[in-house]
């Protein structure tokens, strides 16, 4: 099995991903929640991501040929779901829909945590393009292991949110909720753009 082979498909999936980036943003989504409810949260985006990036590893390509959807429409589709999650944490709408209640009113687990935040249409596309380099099972059964490596990262990021929350205090977050907000409503209409280049190029 090639090292170097392996060491490119962690840098590729950990840039793409981007652990410590998502950290401020698991913070963000689930502020209000309780340490318990953050690791249920984290948990399941986790292990949602492993799965979606697996199927997408094993048979990506063929899944989308199959309901005859492109990368870039599903790239577009991805950010246009994500923006409307960046104006949400850009005027505060998530706060109040959760006040009063022991059970948070949504769940981010699966969107926008799970998919498109950490099993985005880069990580899927970086997934079916490193599968298709694989020369063996072995390798391929790597790849796999490379990528769930990076979202157990991400997970452990995601525990130290409360922390990180504390320090910031109640006005930290909020401030740091709209830059997130402005920066997340930035990357989705980079994915739109994305998906857009590559349609024109096509």
């Amino acid at each position: 099995m090639d090292v170097t082979f392996l060491i490119t498909a962690f840098v590729a999936l950990f840039v793409v991903i981007d652990p410590i980036g998502l950290a401020p943003l698991f913070i963000a989504l689930t502020a209000g929640m309780t340490q318990r409810e953050r690791v249920a949260v984290g948990l399941r985006a986790c292990a949602v991501s492993i799965a979606l990036l697996t199927l997408f590893g094993l048979a990506g390509e063929g899944v989308l040929a199959f309901i005859g959807i492109s990368m870039p429409a599903f790239r577009i589709a991805g950010g246009i779901l994500l923006f409307l999650t960046a104006l949400d944490m850009l005027f505060d709408r998530r706060a109040p829909r959760r006040e009063g209640q022991t059970i948070p009113a949504e769940d981010p687990s699966v969107f926008p945590l799970a998919m498109p935040l950490i099993a985005g249409p880069g990580a899927m596309a970086t997934m079916i393009l490193l599968a298709g380099q694989t020369e063996s099972n072995l390798a391929l059964l790597a790849v796999h292991l490379v990528m769930a490596a990076v979202v157990a990262m991400c997970f452990l990021l995601f525990l130290l949110a409360g922390p990180i929350e504390r320090v910031l205090g109640r006005t930290g977050t909020l401030v740091v909720t709209r830059l997130l907000g402005m920066l997340l409503a930035a990357l989705s209409v980079q994915f739109v753009i994305d998906g857009l280049r590559s349609v024109l190029a096509s």
